[in-house]
C-alpha cells in the first residue's frame, strides 16, 4: 500500500529528504516524536530574542537591549514543554543561558541592527510553485538602502565548511522563490547569518540560480511521490546519524522498520496542519503590526 504523499515543501524538508529520505519518512509521513533537543531549544530562543529586538524602534536595539530581549524570552520559554523535558539544572542550565547570551553578543557582531530596515518578522509564506505548495518561515524580510528586498536567516548552529556551503544556501533561496511569487519582486540579497562562531554568507539571487531551484524542487518532489507509490525510502548513513532520533526503526544501525507505528491515517494533514494550498503571508513587523505586504497580481 502506497504511503500518502506530503501535502507541502519547505526549505526543512527539502534538506531532511536529501539529509536522509528514511528520517524524512519517520519525521514528515510517520510523524514519530522526536525527542527535545538542547540546540534546538536554544537556537529557538534566541530567534525569539532577536524577532523582539527587532520590533523595537531602531535607536533602541542596543546589545543591552538584545541582552534584555533574551532575557525575557528565556522567562517565557521556561512554562514550555519542551524545555522543560530536557531536565536542565544548575551548571547545566546556567551554561544553556550562557551560551544562548554569547549567541546573542555574536550577532552584534555582524551587524549594527539600528541600521535595519524590516517590513516582516518571522514571516510565514505560503504559495503554489508548479503544482507543489511551498511553504517558509523568513527570519527576517527587510528592505536596503536602495529599497530592494533583502531575506536573512538565523543560523544558531556552527557554519558549514566552505564546500558545503552552497547547499545551505538552497533555504534562502527557496525563500527568494517565495518572495517573487508572492510579492512580484525577487531580492537582491539572500544572507545566512551564522551566530557560532559569527559568519554572514551572502549571495545575490539571479535567473541561473532561480531556475536551479525550481530544478531542485521539481525532482525533489518526483523523488518524494516515487518514494511514497513504492514504499522505498532508503537511509543515507553519515556523520548526521549522530543526532538521529530514529536508530530504533532504522535498519542502517540494527534497528528494526517493523516497528513503525502507524500514524499517518490522514493524508491530508502535515504534522498537525492542514495545508490549503492557498497563497499567504503573515508575519509581524516593527511596532508589533502585522504585514503590510502586496501580493503579485
Amino acid at each position: 500500500m502506497a504511503l500518502p504523499v506530503p501535502r507541502s515543501l519547505s526549505p526543512s524538508k527539502v534538506s531532511s529528504f536529501t539529509d536522509c529520505a528514511l528520517a524524512f519518512r519517520y519525521s514528515v509521513i510517520d510523524r514519530l516524536p522526536e525527542p527535545p533537543s538542547a540546540a534546538a531549544t536554544k537556537g529557538t530562543l534566541v530567534h525569539t530574542a532577536l524577532e523582539r529586538l527587532h520590533l523595537l524602534a531602531p535607536g533602541e536595539r542596543t546589545l543591552d537591549a538584545g541582552l534584555a530581549c533574551l532575557a525575557e524570552a528565556a522567562d517565557d520559554l521556561r512554562a514550555d514543554d519542551e524545555y522543560q523535558a530536557l531536565g536542565l539544572a544548575g551548571d547545566d542550565e546556567a551554561a544553556f543561558h550562557d551560551d544562548a547570551a554569547t549567541l546573542v553578543r555574536h550577532y552584534f557582531r555582524l551587524e549594527d541592527p539600528r541600521q535595519v530596515r524590516a517590513i516582516g518578522l518571522e514571516l510565514s509564506l505560503e504559495a503554489d510553485v508548479d503544482g507543489v505548495v511551498l511553504r517558509g518561515i523568513i527570519d527576517r524580510l527587510e528592505l536596503d538602502d536602495d529599497g530592494e528586498l533583502v531575506v536573512t536567516d538565523y543560523k544558531t548552529g556552527a557554519a558549514p565548511p566552505t564546500q558545503y556551503e552552497r547547499k545551505r544556501l538552497s533555504g534562502v533561496h527557496i525563500y527568494s522563490l517565495l518572495c517573487e511569487r508572492l510579492l512580484g519582486k525577487r531580492p537582491r540579497t539572500v544572507q545566512l547569518l551564522y551566530l557560532r562562531p559569527p559568519l554572514a554568507i551572502i549571495t545575490e539571487p539571479s535567473d541561473q540560480s532561480t531556475r536551479g531551484t525550481h530544478r531542485t524542487l521539481g525532482a525533489v518532489w518526483q523523488a518524494v511521490e516515487r518514494a511514497c507509490a513504492r514504499e522505498d525510502f532508503r537511509p543515507n548513513p553519515s556523520r548526521l546519524c549522530d543526532y538521529c532520533a530514529f536508530h530504533a526503526y532504522c535498519p542502517a544501525v540494527g534497528g528494526d522498520p517493523s516497528l513503525v507505528p502507524r500514524l499517518h491515517d490522514d493524508p491530508a494533514v502535515d504534522g498537525d496542519q492542514v495545508v490549503t494550498g492557498e497563497p499567504a503571508v503573515t508575519g509581524a513587523v516593527a511596532g508589533g503590526a502585522a504585514p503590510r505586504l502586496e501580493l503579485a497580481t
